[in-house]
């Protein structure tokens, strides 16, 4: 491997220590730089031409990225673009554009200037809105990267009492933000909510609401032509088994929350009152 792909295969950076443990010599480092093919960032830091700019703003500042500008490293689920670059810097020192972090305390990334992920979601906890942290540690735990056990035990005390909370809304299983922010909304509106159930001759579902409703939540593949019909068919199934069907997209779930827990409760309300219950129809009759 020339030393390009080698930078490459480490987001276009790497210390000196790295690239001499790769087996590459002071002498290529320094004829790679002649050509052009590779800069010295500063005193034991190369980068290549496509170099990641987060990672190349880590070495510069000495620190490691963190809470949410971390998270793509560990593919971690977020709610968008970070917008400034998070940063647990050994000096300190505030620096323009930058939202600075603590001290790291876990072992950081074994090749990239990134906290380690147990740091990650601690600052993100402490640092982001709840339902941004929230989807970052569902994340984690879905992956099985650690445990809500494990953040707690490193959260104590009353200062930590309302990240604490945010750990109590992780699921134990979750396949897509969708689901852990869908589940927080309703159970928040007071809902009965269970997700991941079979129900018969429809299969799983994503959530079953007061055992009466179903509620899909849908991501790009749903627009395809055979999962659309094969949608159509489990909502004839669930409503031959008395079961009504309703479907959300990213969109509902992160951008409009609330209007989809209205619709839910005006489904929940019509139903209670009987306007889906059986009904006489009455023909007109023509005019004598």
């Amino acid at each position: 491997m020339n030393i390009e792909n080698f930078l490459h295969s480490r987001h276009g950076a790497a210390t000196t220590r790295t690239l001499l443990t790769a087996g590459f010599t002071r002498r290529v480092l320094a004829n790679a730089v002649r050509d052009g093919r590779v800069t010295r960032l500063h005193r034991g830091v190369y980068t290549s031409r496509k170099a990641d700019p987060d990672i190349v703003a880590a070495f510069r500042a000495d620190g490691l990225l963190t809470c949410v500008s971390a998270a793509r490293f560990y593919r971690l689920w977020t709610l968008g673009d970070p917008g400034s670059l998070h940063l647990s810097c050994s000096t300190g020192q505030a620096r323009r554009g930058v939202v600075h972090h603590g001290d790291c305390l876990h072992p950081a990334h074994s090749d990239l200037p990134v906290a380690g992920v147990a740091d990650v979601l601690i600052h993100s906890l402490r640092c982001l809105p709840e339902l941004e942290a929230l989807v970052m540690v569902q994340s984690a735990v879905s992956q099985a990267l650690l445990s809500t056990d494990f953040l707690r035990s490193k959260l104590p005390g009353n200062r930590n009492g309302k990240v604490r909370g945010i750990l109590g809304l992780v699921l134990p299983r979750a396949d897509s933000l969708l689901e852990v922010l869908a589940h927080t909304h309703f159970t928040r509106a007071g809902l009965r909510v269970r997700m991941h159930v079979d129900v018969p001759g429809v299969g799983e579902v994503d959530c079953l609401i007061n055992e009466c409703l179903i509620v899909e939540l849908d991501g790009g593949t749903h627009l395809e032509g055979k999962q659309v019909k094969k949608d159509q068919y489990r909502n004839n199934a669930g409503i031959l088994g008395g079961l009504m069907t309703l479907h959300y997209y990213y969109a509902d779930v992160v951008h409009h929350p609330q209007r989809m827990v209205d619709e839910v409760l005006v489904v929940l309300r019509n139903r209670e009152t009987g306007r889906f219950g059986p009904f006489r129809y009455i023909a007109s009759r023509p005019p004598s």
